[in-house]
């Protein structure tokens, strides 16, 4: 099943359930900086519609509210934003790797973990 693609505010909320791990809508609202903090309402349509895309599940009720937590793994959704970013480029790195080379977020390490995946993943036979 292909996962569905996620705005920037959904990603961050996945991204406090997957470090908090189960959490109120509160609780998700509380781990934005106070400066940019979305209001209780923004984070509670967006995780019923994150629920609709089955990205979230309800696992409980705790008094008057619900906990939540992520129904795909960081690696999925990582992986999926990859693909549509890739995608911008017409599916080529190249302008990618050139980039992340240029600013400096790109180290030797990197360069060495990434050729020792694609020796095996060519090992396994995956292009």
């Amino acid at each position: 099943m292909a996962q569905p693609k996620l705005s920037k505010l959904e990603f961050e909320i996945m991204e406090a359930l997957w470090t908090r791990g189960e959490s109120s809508i509160r609780d998700i609202q509380e781990t934005f900086p106070e400066k940019r903090r979305p209001a209780y309402t923004t984070i509670q349509t967006t995780i019923y519609r994150m629920e609709t895309k089955k990205v979230v599940n309800r696992v409980r009720k705790v008094g008057n509210f619900h906990i939540f937590a992520t129904a795909v793994s960081r690696d999925a959704a990582q992986r999926r934003l990859i693909d549509d970013l890739l995608a911008l480029f017409g599916g080529r790195s190249q302008p990618v790797m050139a980039h992340l080379i240029e600013s400096g977020k790109l180290t030797l390490d990197d360069i060495k973990e990434a050729e020792a995946a694609l020796r095996k993943a060519q090992k396994e036979g995956r292009p």
